[in-house]
């Protein structure tokens, strides 16, 4: 069996390297460094992939959620409703721009955002809301864009996790997560479902207008050279980022495949223990209705396979994996509302009883294109062996 990596790029670019490096040396060859036409390719590209009118190439995930939230024109002291369990970048850039960020609990199936407390957070101060579509799954996109045309607020998705995901609608229409919102932000680094071989973002709109402001926002406000209409940030996808992620994109769906049947080869071996609850995916509205992982598993991209360890000892197990060289990921030890930078006299800590518990119970196991069986066996093996 060859060495468990958590997630295994080496693997990867050994089955696209051909096609990468001779991308690569055309960006070299060609100096186009930035805005090239690596750039413009793979925009295009994304667009006919995505099923969306716009995407805004940018330099992170990070500079994406905060140029879509400056492209809706938010101002200081707007409240922005978005999960307390997630990664810090998603709050992060609320505060950056001096918005007010409102903190709400996850429901504890999916990990996503949890609708009613959506309801309870807002407020006449409330201007966005901020679904993660966590660990590749899908947030309930149906009830979250009827709360915001009840209450006339933004939706700006958090798609770092999940590109490539569907969402099915209660009517049966598809759209990719991303795509649903007012506007739609991901992440390209390197450990994603399409990552580049650095850092890279993306924003998606269908709304003409919004990606005309994005654009411009993107590159120092400039719309004409030397001529800057709105105030903008340096935020460009280079050409080398631009050529992997072109290498990358037409193997998307096969990735995804392969991490789905990753996935249930997992559930298979661990589904059947008392202390460990595996992952699920929504039938497709109600959040708390699931069936396990359903067949088609179109909602859920799995960027993260990750369990709950129900009898008190995930620290221990997690102990136990490393031990026996194993890697894995606790995402995330804290909650957001709890983490210093972040901290509220507006918090009570009894409106989080499911993240303050999954905090204590997450566990995610390697997950990526390149899992083969065997390592999968030894993996499940050893949190059986530790648990029994």
């Amino acid at each position: 069996m060859k060495k468990i990596q958590m997630v295994d790029l080496k693997g990867q670019y050994q089955d696209i390297k051909e096609q990468v490096n001779q991308s690569i040396s055309e960006v070299l060859e060609n100096t186009a460094f930035v805005n090239g036409p690596e750039v413009h390719n793979f925009q295009k590209e994304l667009e006919d992939y995505l099923g969306v009118k716009h995407v805004i190439p940018c330099a992170n995930g990070t500079d994406a959620l905060q140029i879509a939230m400056m492209g809706l024109g938010l101002q200081p002291g707007d409240e922005v409703i978005t999960a307390d369990f997630t990664f810090a970048a998603t709050v992060e850039v609320i505060a950056l721009l001096q918005l007010t960020p409102v903190l709400v609990d996850v429901y504890p199936d999916t990990f996503n955002i949890d609708i009613e407390a959506i309801e309870k957070a807002i407020t006449p101060k409330t201007k966005a809301i901020v679904p993660v579509h966590l660990f590749g799954q899908c947030a309930n996109m149906d009830a979250i864009m009827a709360v915001a045309e009840k209450h006339n607020l933004y939706v700006i998705e958090d798609n770092a996790q999940a590109i490539g995901a569907n969402y099915t609608f209660a009517n049966g229409s598809k759209k990719k997560a991303g795509t649903i919102g007012h506007v739609g932000a991901t992440s390209f680094f390197p450990s994603k479902n399409l990552g580049c071989y650095g850092d890279g973002g993306a924003i998606f709109t269908n709304d003409d207008d919004m990606a005309h402001t994005l654009r411009g926002i993107v590159n120092h406000g400039m719309y004409e050279r030397y001529y800057h209409d709105v105030v903008g940030v340096n935020s460009r996808l280079d050409s080398i980022q631009a050529a992997v992620l072109r290498a990358k994109l037409p193997k998307l769906n096969a990735y995804n495949k392969a991490r789905q049947e990753a996935a249930r080869k997992y559930t298979a071996a661990l589904k059947d223990h008392p202390a460990i609850v595996t992952p699920v995916t929504v039938t497709n509205v109600d959040c708390n209705k699931t069936n396990g992982i359903c067949d088609t598993c179109d909602c859920h991209v799995f960027h993260q396979y990750t369990l709950k360890i129900t009898n008190g000892k995930r620290d221990a197990l997690a102990k136990h994996l490393q031990e026996m060289g194993v890697p894995h990921g606790i995402y995330y030890p804290i909650p957001l509302h709890s983490q210093k930078a972040y901290k509220d006299s507006r918090y009570n800590e009894a409106d989080f009883p499911v993240t303050n518990q999954l905090v204590k119970e997450v566990i995610a196991l390697p997950m990526h294109t390149e899992l083969e069986d065997d390592q999968i066996e030894f993996i499940t093996n050893k949190i059986l062996e530790f648990l029994r």
